[in-house]
């Protein structure tokens, strides 16, 4: 009998700890880390970390050319921490808000030697915690003990970093009928993954027939546009035109994804609201945050539809990327169905920096 957590548990614990500002051990055979998130780092944990050896800020490839810092580990750049820089530096190099009014951030000196793979694995637990991709980290000798001694949380980074590249295993908890204004056939499933991450949710339309195309929706969570009728985004009139077309046809199945902000969170979906306020377009922005243009994983919703039993679809969506990761994931799209809908004044920029750099067909 073993009351020990799984390696996904263990992975869930250690994005918790990264979120509440607690570092966290990261073992790797070719050497051990101590790491934290940058984000809302304290003096005490600083100083902390300098008492265990020299600290080095890792960042995307992203964020490292924003800052004209080299990245000499391709996706990453392990940036060298000055002695005597605080933690006003380190908020600084990892969050872009003050980088148009104080741009001369370097020169930075950034890591070659030694492997990056627990850093690699630091920025990826970052992402899945939704906060800002960036870690400081400090090399250390039997990471182990040293979490046994101060009650943190250790993490074998070869066997987790495939693991979260993987999509996690997801279980229909629920679901019961909810009656809705546009059809009272309506039901709402719950779907749960393992790893702990959030929750996404089904919302089933009628009895569609499993053995046909089914019309199909993936809406990711966004709760400015969803909730309040933000004018940023079409992402509500997207939402409330789907489930209206899926009413009149009396059937339907829509995904709503928890992946708010394209998949980086709420909070630094605000970021980059600040950025575009800034004059950056949305994909500038992600990019200036240390993101990819979409950090989503649309591999979700393929694996609900086919836990519902679903095998073809008729997808209503203007982004081909849906439609690609449908298809490679085993989920025939027989149909596109056109959803332009939302335009305004607000959002008419966005909506043309989807269309010319993301490929949406608007």
């Amino acid at each position: 009998m073993s009351l020990a957590p799984s390696l996904p548990e263990r992975i869930a614990r250690t994005r918790a700890d990264l979120r509440m500002g607690v570092p966290v051990v990261l073992l790797h055979g070719d050497g051990d880390v101590v790491a934290l998130a940058a984000e809302g780092v304290s003096r005490a944990r600083l100083a902390d970390l300098r008492e265990l050896g020299a600290v080095h800020l890792a960042i995307t490839a992203r964020r490292a050319t924003t800052l004209s810092a080299r990245a000499y580990d391709g996706d990453l750049a392990r940036l060298n921490v000055p002695a005597s820089a605080g933690v006003e530096w380190v908020e600084a190099v990892a969050d872009p808000a003050d980088d148009l009014t104080h741009p001369m951030k370097g020169p930075f000196s950034s890591l070659r030697e030694g492997s990056a793979t627990p850093a690699r694995a630091a920025l990826a637990l970052a992402k899945s915690a939704r906060l800002l991709p960036a870690a400081l980290i400090v090399a250390v000798e039997n990471g182990a003990q040293l979490a046994a001694e101060h009650g943190l949380t250790a993490l074998q980074v070869d066997g987790a970093l495939p693991l979260m590249a993987d999509l996690a295993p997801l279980a229909d908890v629920i679901h019961a009928r909810v009656p809705l204004s546009v059809s009272q056939a309506g039901r709402v499933h719950v779907f749960r993954p393992d790893d702990g991450g959030e929750e996404h949710f089904a919302v089933e339309i009628g009895r569609p027939d499993r053995e046909k195309p089914v019309l199909a929706r993936l809406h990711s969570a966004c709760f400015t546009g969803d909730l309040f009728g933000s004018l940023k985004c079409d992402c509500g009139p997207q939402l409330h035109a789907a489930l209206a077309q899926m009413g009149e046809e009396g059937h339907g199945v829509l995904l709503y994804l928890n992946q708010e902000g394209r998949g980086i969170g709420h909070a630094n979906k605000m970021r980059a609201y600040s950025l575009q306020d800034q004059g950056f377009d949305t994909v500038e922005a992600n990019h200036r945050l240390g993101f990819e243009d979409d950090e989503r994983d649309f591999r979700i919703g393929a694996a609900i539809l086919k836990d519902m039993g679903f095998a073809s679809v008729r997808l209503m969506t203007n982004n081909p990327a849906k439609i690609a990761r449908m298809e490679d994931q085993g989920i025939t799209v027989t149909e596109r169905v056109p959803l332009v809908v939302g335009k305004t004044a607000q959002n008419a920029g966005y909506l043309a920096t989807k269309a010319k750099k993301s490929g949406h067909m608007l």
